[in-house]
């Protein structure tokens, strides 16, 4: 027997359909992984590992710099989220920085940022969203009359506008022959 009500696994459901579509109009694996990359990036320079009695300190002189490049990373993946449509500034500059964090940052975080970084920056350059459904509902024209209209456009296309004076820079592209 389940102690979960039905009411509230309606609500789970609820809420995991509203994630899944919020999660599938956006960049979302790519906005996880940058995020997740400028965490190493950011906390590895301040951070002391204990083996024993040794402690070992993994600091450098670029930790400003490591902690500027981390939070950097940090935002672009809550902007690949939030802002669809500076994804290619965003993955471009997320590659960027994992190429920089390699430099400054410990080997960009032992590697680890600086993967997650160039794949979550190469995933936001190839996404692109989903093209807009087209309606293809029959409408209540009946097919002689958009036959009709479909001629008609045709032979209005066929003649040339010669009182347009824009017409023959339109069909030049505005380059002119000498002769």
């Amino acid at each position: 027997m389940n102690a979960e009500s039905p009411e509230a696994q309606g609500r789970v459901g609820q809420w995991r359909q509203s994630f899944r579509k919020w999660r599938w109009e956006r960049p979302y694996w790519a906005g996880q992984l940058t995020l997740l990359a400028g965490l190493p990036i950011a906390y590895l320079p301040y951070a002391n590992l204990t083996v024993g009695q040794l402690t070992l300190r993994m600091a450098t002189t670029a930790g400003a710099g490591s902690l500027i490049i981390g939070v950097l990373l940090m935002t672009l993946g809550l902007t690949m989220w939030y802002q669809q449509a500076v994804r290619v500034f965003a993955g471009v500059a997320s590659i960027l920085l994992a190429l920089v964090a390699l430099v400054v940052s410990n080997f960009g975080g032992f590697m680890v940022g600086f993967l997650l970084a160039l794949i979550g920056g190469g995933l936001a350059l190839s996404w692109a969203p989903d093209a807009k459904p087209v309606d293809t509902s029959v409408s209540n024209d009946s097919t002689e009359d958009v036959l009709r209209e479909s001629d008609d456009d045709r032979q209005t296309a066929a003649k040339p506008d010669f009182f347009d004076g824009f017409a023959a820079n339109r069909a030049t592209n505005g380059r002119h022959r000498a002769g």
